[in-house]
């Protein structure tokens, strides 16, 4: 199933029907798209979004980075509370937000990784940049 995670929806259908599923999407502002995988992100070196730090931060900058991270989980947990409600019904047994997002067999992502930070990533992350370009007038 190629499915975009922002509802849940063809995640939980993918596992009633334990079919696999690919992700395609941009990322998240939470930065799931790397936690679920289980790629290494430092908070020592990987800036959070919306923190405008760079690479090279001081021992404050690391320190509101590492703030934000624990709130970027609590921010989408609670922004997919209803899915992961409905998906616990569907499947019937609890389940959390990775469990919903690790078990993607491909993740297309659409953005350039020369224009992120340098990180590993899994082999199943795939980026494809330029989709999303479009022509000048």
């Amino acid at each position: 199933i190629l499915t975009d995670p922002i509802f849940m929806c063809g995640p939980t259908l993918a596992k009633y029907l334990s079919l696999p599923f690919v992700f395609f999407m941009r990322g998240f502002p939470c930065n799931l798209h790397y936690e679920a995988p289980q790629c290494p992100s430092p908070l020592s070196y990987i800036p959070r979004l919306f923190t405008f730090n760079s690479d090279h931060m001081t021992f404050f900058q690391r320190v509101e980075n590492a703030l934000v991270s624990l709130l970027e989980l609590v921010y989408c947990n609670g922004f997919y509370e209803e899915a992961i409600t409905f998906s616990s019904k569907v499947l019937q047994r609890d389940v959390s937000l990775i469990d919903l997002m690790n078990s993607a067999s491909i993740w297309l992502l659409r953005f350039d990784f020369v224009f992120e930070y340098v990180r590993p990533v899994m082999p199943n992350m795939v980026f494809i940049g330029g989709i999303n370009c479009a022509q000048k007038k």
